[in-house]
């Protein structure tokens, strides 16, 4: 037995120098990913990230970026999806939702970035959607785009407003379907969770439906939340077992649940926008599983869109949209739990150490020490 773990320990170990995601250290997840394991194995996502790093002078240190998601890939610019968004603890900010809400159309991408430069994104992204020319009727490009944010102050010197508006240009331009870069990058440059250094992480899964016919369901996270001793990986109690190098002291408020986390889910599969609601809201219990409990202090903000019915959001005066009928959507809620689980195990293990401004320090969860301790709880499996 003890031959065998250390094989699965070597195994592990090599592959984490190749940059590893979760599967590839034997963490178990339920559930049948897309070929990516990724929110672009929903067809027609693209993602575009442009990641920060730079020292500058008195120690002060840039650890931010901005990612992009265009839910049609280029064709965002002309149709909208259906969609909707959630506030699980509204400690953030989401742009555009009440437009969002109100009309259930989500209407250009999506941008992740820090808490100071939402502004600035915002402001790029309405400026690069008028660039593209083609106005609507009224002369104008009418735009509410969706920016969201989380705090990475602990290590990115976040008062010095370093994302500018060619940084979104560059991630819109660049946004591509394929793999996804992870852990430190674009907006999540200088994320911590669990007082573990994370960032941005995707999954993915795929559920039949009506015989032969299959849908996705496609996660990617922002995380930058939760306490050290909370954290479940696969319900393990990770967190309780790896106290050593925590962001934060025992004794220090800073501990307590402040940080956010936000979450975007993609679909295929044709749903309305109350629907789509629903969904949004399942993503909260994945975060759960990871040992979230949401604190006063947390941004925990959602948004989910389906890409099909594309038919039905030209903006003709009458529309026929198809949707799956509500009581055939459990499969996309335990899809959408799933995949916002793996996702955000993807972002840690990822994540690489990371020193900061002003001498900040955030530490990557040790993927040994991982290993270990699922082998001791049994919930260790082979490396895929």
């Amino acid at each position: 037995m003890r031959s065998i773990l250390t094989l699965i320990l070597t195994l592990a170990i090599t592959v984490c120098e190749a940059g590893p995601r979760a599967r590839d250290l034997g963490v178990p997840f339920d559930g049948r990913p897309g070929p990516l394991n990724a929110i672009t194995d929903v067809a027609g996502v693209t993602i575009g990230q442009v990641t920060l790093i730079r020292d500058l002078a008195a120690g002060r240190k840039v650890r931010t970026g901005v990612t992009a998601i265009l839910p049609r890939g280029r064709e965002s610019l002309n149709l909208p999806v259906f969609g909707a968004w959630f506030a699980l603890n509204g400690n953030g900010e989401m742009t555009g939702t009440a437009w969002l809400e109100e009309s259930g159309q989500l209407e250009g991408p999506v941008l992740l970035t820090n808490t100071h430069s939402v502004g600035i994104v915002r402001d790029a992204a309405i400026a690069w959607r008028v660039r593209q020319g083609g106005a609507d009727a009224s002369g104008y490009w009418w735009s509410l785009p969706i920016v969201a944010e989380t705090w990475d102050g602990h290590l990115n010197d976040i008062n010095g407003f370093h994302v500018h508006a060619a940084h979104v240009d560059e991630a819109l331009a660049m946004a591509t379907s394929g793999l996804v870069a992870e852990g430190n990058v674009g907006g999540g440059t200088g994320m911590i969770c669990h007082e573990f250094k994370c960032g941005i992480g995707t999954a993915s899964r795929r559920i039949p439906f009506a015989g032969s016919r299959e849908y996705v369901v496609g996660a990617l996270v922002q995380a930058n939340y939760g306490r050290r001793d909370g954290l479940r990986i696969a319900g393990v109690p990770v967190g309780q077992h790896l106290r050593a190098h925590r962001v934060y002291s025992e004794d220090n408020e800073a501990a307590a649940e402040t940080g956010s986390i936000i979450i975007v889910v993609a679909t295929d599969a044709p749903l309305l926008p109350h629907q789509l609601k629903r969904i949004a809201k399942r993503a909260g219990m994945g975060l759960a599983r990871m040992g979230s409990t949401a604190g006063n202090g947390s941004g925990d903000i959602f948004v989910a869109f389906s890409t099909a019915n594309a038919m039905a959001l030209h903006s003709e005066p009458l529309a026929v949209a198809e949707f799956i009928d509500n009581g055939e959507l459990d499969p996309l809620f335990e899809a959408t739990v799933q995949a916002t689980e793996e996702a955000i195990v993807n972002a840690m293990v990822a994540a690489r150490d990371m020193e900061g401004t002003e001498g900040r320090y955030a530490r990557a969860l040790p993927h040994a020490d991982l290993v270990a301790l699922l082998s001791r709880y049994g919930r260790l499996t082979a490396p895929e």
